[in-house]
């Protein structure tokens, strides 16, 4: 018959399509779906916005601009020593919200360098102790980031294997470039520099990379194994050279897969805590928001831990509609390609 689709055969005989799933067990399938996610994800989300608005909309904003009083208005001591409280705490969470952009913005280009060179190696080459560099890769995924942090404790504290060159180091914060005006000669200047390594922010920098590295050179590994080489092997036959096959023709094809990367990476490094807070040595100066949210809730100041895990809320919310439009959009491309290939 024309047009009816012809059965597969194997040695054992024609393959049977597969039975359509019962009615039953697909409503008891996704109404456990659901439910977990209801119970697990969406009732505990919700929550945090429901106690970060419990004060309402001024009480909410008044932990990043605590409220000022009017100039002729007269406070009593209580009063004022709630106020230099209540600005030194705002401080404090602006400048955990600031530390943890910072170090996001450190970490995620890094991981791009790391990401595309790992894939790139172990996808595109065949070389003795490719399998330990892949296992290598995935080491983050089973190490606790407890035990991360305290490995970095471990070899860069001042007692560690490399503890008397870490202790001595001696850096410039990148971040802390203010303008300073022409009268010192040069108009900028770094205002911070720090000595040593852990309980800094560059051992934060370090933990963070530790842990979210994998992220990228997994998001992209799968799609260069099933892209081949034929493409780059083809450009360098034609006489482009290896950094022009790879800008024009590497990068492009896995532009979807890296940006997915790029987004699960920087999830987490802004959601980071075990290792972070083990190099950090719970200084206040070293808080990132994870860490402040910490402590928030144990200072009491439940509100206000609330408050600050709503802006990590409402990173993932947005990390989580990027990563849909990326999965729309590589899904969107697919077709188009297949269509030029079989062209």
């Amino acid at each position: 018959m024309a047009g009816a689709p012809i059965a597969a055969k194997t040695a054992l005989g024609p393959i049977k399509p597969a039975p359509p799933p019962h009615p039953v067990a697909r409503t008891v399938l996704v109404t456990l779906a659901v439910s977990f996610l209801t119970i697990f994800i969406l009732v505990p989300l919700v929550n945090v916005f429901v106690q970060a608005f419990a004060k309402g909309l001024d009480g909410y904003l008044a932990v990043f601009w605590p409220p000022q009083p009017a100039p002729e208005q007269v406070l009593s001591v209580v009063q004022q020593r709630k106020l230099a409280e209540a600005a030194v705490q705002a401080g404090r969470t602006w400048h955990a919200i600031g530390l943890t952009l910072s170090v996001a913005a450190i970490v995620v280009p890094l991981n791009i360098c790391f990401g595309l060179a790992a894939a790139w190696a172990t996808t595109k080459f065949n070389f003795r102790g490719r399998a330990l560099l892949i296992s290598l890769i995935d080491l983050p995924f089973s190490v606790s980031p407890v035990v991360a942090g305290l490995v970095f404790v471990l070899l860069l504290g001042r007692n560690g294997i490399f503890g008397d060159w870490a202790t001595h180091l001696t850096w410039i914060d990148p971040f802390s470039l203010r303008w300073v005006g022409f009268e010192a000669g040069f108009p900028l200047a770094f205002e911070r520099d720090y000595s040593g390594v852990i309980f800094t922010p560059l051992a934060i920098v370090l933990a963070s990379v530790f842990v979210t590295f994998p992220f990228v050179a997994r998001s992209l590994t799968p799609l260069m194994e099933s892209q081949g080489t034929d493409e780059e092997l083809a450009a360098l036959s034609l006489g482009a050279s290896g950094w022009r096959t790879f800008f024009k023709i590497t990068v492009p094809n896995v532009k979807w897969a890296l940006l997915y990367g790029v987004i699960l990476c920087t999830a987490r490094a802004f959601g980071e805590f075990g290792a972070v807070s083990v190099v950090s040595g719970h200084v206040d100066v070293n808080d990132t928001m994870p860490l402040r949210i910490e402590k928030l809730w144990n200072e009491y100041n439940n509100q206000a831990a609330f408050t600050v895990a709503s802006v990590l809320a409402l990173l993932a919310v947005f990390t989580l509609v990027a990563k849909a439009a990326i999965e729309w959009k590589a899904a969107r491309d697919l077709p188009q390609n297949q269509g030029h290939s079989s062209q």
